[in-house]
């Protein structure tokens, strides 16, 4: 709006139309503070703000940013993704959010990225299209993950406004004493149905996952994409598998003529019963290998299923890169690069792809700060993993405490109890001096940490520390901690 903006800490509404009125239809966090809602006449609101900044508001334009919306929402987290006006997405999760570190990884990632726009949003997970939506907007939560058949109970305490009903019969409900959902899931069906219509009866049935509802998913216009329908549903696994072939070298073929790669892959199952299940991969670098993404594809097959028979298979292209002639060695005498992309894209498609990663040692004399992970595939970092003094790189998620038996202020223990289990020490090497980084954090200006690498009887070694350097309270509190068990994976 530029020079006609409204100040950032003035009230601001939208003004649309109900029949012949002018009434406010969405108010900012300032106006809403001030007691506007809603709702409202547009006159009152004026009464009740002087100054208040009105707009008209703009549903095509509104519809038009929602959509884009879908269709970042289809491009980074699920190949099912649509528009629920006025306010809200369905995304279809099923088979695409391992991809992402798990459900719980992949909401919080999606509300983060759209706060960092200044977009506020709430979501939930469920069993059903009509839960997800009754516990995004009233579940009181900013993130929901409703566990595996655990919907239906999830909604008996919500009130029946999260039905999707029109307003006349949510007032209508209420006027019945209906005031949750369970309570209108307890009650005969005949007598409400007969007087509400057969809304109300659909509404809950979809909630309550009774009832399929089919999402019709947004699609890139300018996507690559290839179908197949047959005239007899197919329902074989050899079948499927087979069809996927074909799918996949289309789509190579598409791919180099537009001279790309694919990074992401959706493919679809329209089933007979007009249900549509998804299958998503991912690969690290631009792929058109149509062995390679076949293989990947059919591997998650099993996830389908097919029911009564899949009429329509459709795989479209998610994210696409550029895809040229890469170099494989460096020297006409020297061995071509070993290859590891599809490995990785195996393993990040069965386990997802944040489990998949390479530690980097990062410049830091504390253990916990001294490596980071990244990618598989990334690039050297620069930095060397320190020689004078071998570090550990497995170690545990945060160091636990042990009681010891210790002369201070530099002998090692001369037994420890950890986890119950008392262990006498056989041999001890340190202790190693670690001082804090007063530079991160003013606390770690005196900070001390005192390291000993140590064996039990039993033969087990360990590598312990002191907080503290066993005289001065100021360097820490003296307490002791288990930092590393050598010889096992426990990773952080």
């Amino acid at each position: 709006m530029g020079a006609a903006a409204p100040p950032v800490d003035a009230p601001l509404v939208l003004i649309g139309r109900a029949g012949r009125r002018r009434v406010v239809l969405a108010v900012d966090a300032a106006a809403a503070r001030a007691g506007l809602r809603p709702g409202l006449p547009a006159a009152m609101a004026q009464a009740l703000v002087p100054g208040v900044a009105v707009h008209p508001a703009d549903p095509a334009a509104d519809a038009e940013a929602l959509d884009r919306l879908a269709l970042w929402a289809l491009q980074r987290y699920a190949p099912l993704a649509a528009a629920d006006p006025p306010d809200g997405l369905i995304i279809d999760m099923s088979g695409a959010a391992h991809l992402r570190g798990g459900e719980g990884a992949a909401l919080a990632d999606m509300i983060g990225r759209l706060a960092a726009c200044r977009i506020a949003a709430r979501a939930a997970l469920a069993d059903s299209r009509g839960a997800a939506h009754a516990l995004a907007r009233y579940g009181g939560r900013p993130a929901l993950v409703v566990a595996p058949g655990q919907s239906a109970a999830a909604l008996l305490a919500l009130p029946v406004a999260a039905l999707r009903l029109p307003e006349e019969m949510v007032e209508g409900l209420r006027g019945l004493g209906f005031a949750h959902i369970g309570e209108l899931a307890a009650s005969p069906r005949a007598p409400l149905v007969l007087r509400f219509g057969p809304d109300l009866g659909r509404r809950l049935d979809q909630a309550l996952g009774r009832r399929d509802e089919p999402i019709d998913p947004v699609r890139p216009p300018d996507g690559i994409e290839v179908r197949r329908a047959f005239a007899e549903p197919i329902t074989a696994a050899e079948a499927l598998a087979r069809q996927t072939g074909i799918l996949v070298a289309d789509l190579c073929a598409r791919l180099a003529a537009a001279g790309l790669g694919a990074r992401r892959l959706d493919l679809l199952f329209h089933r007979v019963d007009n249900r549509i299940q998804s299958i998503r991969i991912g690969t690290v670098r631009p792929v058109r290998d149509a062995r390679r993404l076949t293989r990947l594809l059919c591997d998650r097959l099993e996830t389908i299923d097919p029911d009564f028979g899949i009429e329509i298979m459709s795989l479209s292209v998610a994210l696409a890169e550029p895809l040229g002639p890469r170099q494989m060695v460096s020297a006409l005498a020297a061995e071509p690069e070993a290859d590891l992309s599809g490995l990785i894209d195996r393993l990040a498609n069965r386990i997802g792809a944040a489990r998949l990663y390479r530690l980097a040692p990062v410049a830091s004399d504390v253990p916990e700060r001294s490596l980071r992970r990244i990618a598989p595939l990334a690039p050297p970092t620069g930095e060397t993993w320190p020689g004078h003094w071998p570090r550990p790189s497995r170690l545990l998620a945060r160091p636990e405490p042990i009681a010891t038996v210790a002369l201070l202020p530099d002998h090692p223990p001369a037994r420890f109890t950890w986890r119950g289990v008392s262990r006498r020490v056989a041999r001890a090497d340190g202790p190693e001096r670690i001082f804090g980084e007063w530079w991160r954090r003013d606390a770690e200006l005196c900070a001390v940490r005192d390291y000993f690498r140590i064996e039990d009887e039993a033969g087990e070694r360990f590598w312990i520390y002191r907080a503290g350097d066993g005289e001065d309270a100021a360097t820490g509190s003296q307490r002791w901690f288990l930092h590393v068990i050598f010889g096992y994976a426990i990773f952080r």
